[in-house]
Parts: C-alpha cells; sequence; structure tokens
C-alpha cells in the first residue's frame, strides 16, 4: 500500500531490520521494495567515508542514529554528517536515485519486500516543540469550545508554540494505550480513563544539523537545517487536557503518545511541490527576522486522516486538508524557535499543529466538530454510525501525497483499552 509514494523521485531515509538484516540500518524505500544503504554502499567503492557513516547503524553522530544525542553538546559537530553542506545531502540522493534507475540490478542482500521489514523510529530524537500554525484550526477550535471564532493575541504576530514531551513519540504502527487522567464529569472532577481521544493532523520538520546556543538562525539559512518531514499524529486526550490547561499548557492531555510516519521525506524531493505561502494579514507588518525571502517558502501537499472502527472491513476518511493552507511556514518555525538564542540539535522536530480548512470534512482533529454532531463512521456491519472522539479498538491514520510519486506513506496507530 502506497507504493505510489515511494517512486524514484522521492528517496526517503529511514530506520529498518529485517530477519536476513537484524541490525537496525539506515534504509530507502522504492515502491513495496526497502533497501539496506549500508549494504548498497558496500559494493561501490567510490562512495566516500562520509556518506557511509551515515548509512552505518553503529554511527552515534549521524542523523539516524538510535542513540539519544548528546544534551552537553552546544555547536555543531564536525564529524555529524547531517551537519555538512546541502549539496552533500543532494549528491548523497542523486548516488542513491543511481543505484534504484534499475532495481533488477540491485546485489540480492541489498533489498528486501516491505513486507518482511520492521521499522523502527527514523531518528533519536531531541526535543519536540508543537507550533499552533493553522488559522482555521486555531478559528474553529475556539468556536468548538468557547462559541465564537477567536484567534490567540499573537497568532497575527508569530508562531506560537510549546515543548512536547519526546520520550512518548512512537513509530507508526505502535499501538496507543488510552491515557488516564483527572478531568470534569458533572461539575466534579474525576480520574480515570479520558473519554475524549482525539487525533491531530500535524506534519514536522526534522531539523538535520545543530545551531550554536545564544545565535539566532535567519529564516533565509532555515532549509540548511531543516533535513526532511514526517507526517504526526499529535494524540490529545480534550476532557484531561480542557481542566489541565488553566492557567499553563497540556500535560497529560498530550504527554502520553505521538505517533510519526517512519519515513523522513526530503526538502529536495518536496522541492518540485514549492508554493507561496497563505496570505497574511495585510496590517501586521512582521519584525525583520519572519519576513521570508522565498516567494516559494511553502509546499502543496494533499493530507488525509481515516478511521477504522473495531471489526471493520474498511476504513472512512474523516479530513482532507491541504498543509499550503498553514498561515506560518516550516521555515518560518526555525527563525522563531531560535529568535530568542534557543539552540537546535540534530533531530528535533518543529511540528505544525492541527492541519484543518474552513469547509466541511477539512477539520484535522475531532474537537473541533463535536459540537457540530462530530462524524459518520463505517462500523462492523457496513453501517455508517457516528461517532464523537475514539473508541477502543479504532485505528487512526494519516497520510500525505505531494504528487509526481513523492509522498509520506501513512502513520497509523490502534487504540488499545487504559490500564
Amino acid at each position: 500500500m502506497y507504493s505510489h509514494h515511494f517512486s524514484i523521485n522521492n528517496i526517503p531515509f529511514g530506520i529498518a531490520s529485517s530477519a536476513s538484516h537484524p541490525e537496525k540500518a539506515v534504509a530507502t524505500r522504492l515502491e513495496d521494495t526497502v533497501i539496506f544503504l549500508d549494504e548498497l554502499a558496500i559494493y561501490d567503492p567510490s562512495i566516500p567515508s562520509s556518506t557511509i557513516a551515515t548509512f552505518s547503524h553503529v554511527s552515534s553522530s549521524n542523523l539516524f542514529s538510535n542513540k539519544r544525542p548528546t544534551y552537553t553538546q552546544r555547536k555543531p559537530s564536525t564529524h555529524s554528517p547531517p551537519s555538512l553542506p546541502k549539496y552533500t545531502h543532494l549528491a548523497t540522493r542523486k548516488w542513491i536515485q543511481s543505484h534504484l534507475t534499475s532495481p533488477s540490478l540491485l546485489p540480492p542482500s541489498t533489498a528486501s519486500p516491505l513486507i518482511s521489514i520492521t521499522l523502527h523510529l527514523p531518528l533519536a530524537i531531541g526535543d519536540f516543540t508543537d507550533f499552533s500554525c493553522s488559522r482555521s484550526h486555531v478559528l474553529n477550535a475556539s468556536e468548538a469550545v468557547f462559541g465564537k471564532r477567536n484567534l490567540p493575541s499573537g497568532f497575527k504576530y508569530f508562531p506560537i508554540g510549546y515543548h512536547g514531551r519526546s520520550s512518548t513519540i512512537v513509530v507508526s504502527g505502535t499501538e496507543i494505550v488510552r491515557p488516564k487522567g483527572q478531568f470534569r464529569d458533572e461539575g466534579k472532577v474525576v480520574f480515570g480513563a479520558t473519554r475524549k481521544l482525539d487525533y491531530e493532523l500535524e506534519v514536522a520538520a526534522v531539523v538535520g544539523k545543530a545551531s550554536v546556543l545564544g545565535e539566532p538562525v535567519g529564516i533565509e539559512d532555515a532549509d540548511t537545517y531543516i533535513f526532511g518531514c514526517v507526517l504526526v499524529n499529535d494524540w490529545s486526550a480534550r476532557d484531561i487536557q480542557g481542566l489541565e490547561m488553566t492557567p499553563l499548557g497540556p500535560l497529560h492531555g498530550k504527554s502520553f503518545a505521538t505517533t510519526i510516519s517512519p519515513w523522513v521525506i526530503t526538502l529536495d524531493a518536496l522541492k518540485p511541490c514549492k508554493i507561496p505561502a497563505a496570505p497574511r494579514n495585510p496590517e501586521i507588518v512582521l519584525p525583520a527576522y519572519l519576513q521570508d525571502p522565498d516567494p516559494l517558502p511553502t509546499f502543496e501537499i494533499e493530507l488525509k486522516a481515516e478511521v477504522q472502527s473495531k471489526d471493520a472491513n474498511e476504513s472512512t476518511v474523516i479530513c482532507t486538508s491541504k498543509f499550503s493552507s498553514l498561515y506560518w511556514t516550516l521555515r518560518d518555525l526555525v527563525a522563531q524557535q531560535t529568535v530568542n538564542g534557543c539552540s537546535l540539535r540534530t533531530g528535533d522536530l518543529l511540528v505544525t499543529g492541527t492541519i484543518s480548512g474552513d469547509k466541511v470534512g477539512e477539520n484535522g482533529c475531532l474537537l473541533e466538530i463535536v459540537a457540530k454532531g462530530g462524524v459518520e463512521v463505517k462500523n462492523a456491519k457496513g453501517e455508517m454510525e457516528r461517532k464523537m472522539y475514539f473508541d477502543d479498538g479504532d485505528a487512526v491514520s494519516l497520510s500525505a501525497y505531494a504528487g509526481n510519486g513523492v509522498g509520506f506513506g501513512d502513520c497509523i496507530g490502534t487504540i488499545l483499552p487504559a490500564k
């Protein structure tokens, strides 16, 4: 499934293992075939040693290392392959493409069918910042919660964000245990399993190299710090979140699980779908650090969310939205995160927040539509039934497609009962 997302124009990066290749290693995907890049590199003596290091599972400094980043690091490591110039990344991608042009000529030890592969978290995640980039989502959520379509006071001036919990980020396919916490029930505060489990359709920029503490990253240089993107489902327990967000941000309502897709889609692969950003408020003059000189700073990507109820034979599409609708871009997030001197580290995620539109069927989370009666989803009998929030056994799947054979595959999680 999703084989058309992974043409020769894509060349994503992930971490994989299999019975024949038990050690986790960097891999790419061509249609429904997974290619282990450490094995492929063995057959080409011309490949630079620095590139081979990025493919090796034993390298603790590369982007796809399964070891946690060093928290004492304050300057970019000269030995970290992701810190190499962008032209090196582009050359590596072209090298891989040249070897995959004729898949039948690949050495047998390099390629395995997708069905035989185990996919892992595609990178060692450092920090995780969840921003609020969708004007439509903020207005929809405000209407659902407060009955009025209002923007937070700072939204038009900068991307609002908060730091999330990176220790509970899991790869697509990981089951999600329904969280417990405290929430209001008929005027009383009670403790128990959330009754309002929700999803959030999001995209994250994967930071590819570290920045220097105390030195902001200019928006004109933002792309040099973004290696690529992944899909994100930022699971949310709305009843728990609603009680704890006065006056601070979410804690238990968000920190129990966040699912990301297993393949990092590079900016090089997304380059053909670059487009102008959504219109900004003409009355607001943004500070220089958010004035982007790039006329095409965002991407045209079609996003979709589906849910398959327990024992149902097929899924139901509950949302379609566009990445290009976001008020703030990924480049804006890099500038905003670092403008106060905050440093980036390889493996950080800068996340867009829920991506929604204003039309029916474009709601990137259930919170936006529960007041309007929720969504209709096919049940085990093949009949449509109304769903407000998710039930145990529901499987939620996100996907994204940029066109021209470049997509993200899926990002899926199945809900288990609370423990």
